[in-house]
């Protein structure tokens, strides 16, 4: 019988931040004590206003080994890059 806790990723949002971004790693019996967990180890000084938790297990990740191949599609497709478009002054957050 496996007596170990699965292990959680955890995302956090910060006060003055706009998206979540990944800090660590918890074991946890399910989702609720994970971000109980979360919540003692990556906000201890109330940085945090939103805690994400994601089973590790679930994570499903590129191989560094085929990155030319994979990203290889959008190096032609240079209208996307951002240097192309002008941001409005009044336009906040970019």
């Amino acid at each position: 019988m496996n007596k170990e806790w699965p292990l959680w990723e955890v995302f956090i949002r910060s006060k003055n931040g706009l998206s979540h971004k990944h800090v660590g790693s918890v074991h946890a019996a399910d989702g609720a004590m994970a971000i109980e967990h979360a919540r003692d180890v990556y906000t201890r000084r109330q940085e945090g206003v939103s805690i994400w938790v994601l089973p590790s297990s679930a994570v499903v990740a590129s191989d560094p080994e085929t990155a030319d191949s994979l990203f290889e599609p959008a190096k032609d497709k240079i209208y996307r890059h951002p240097t192309f478009y002008t941001v409005p002054a009044n336009v906040k957050n970019m």
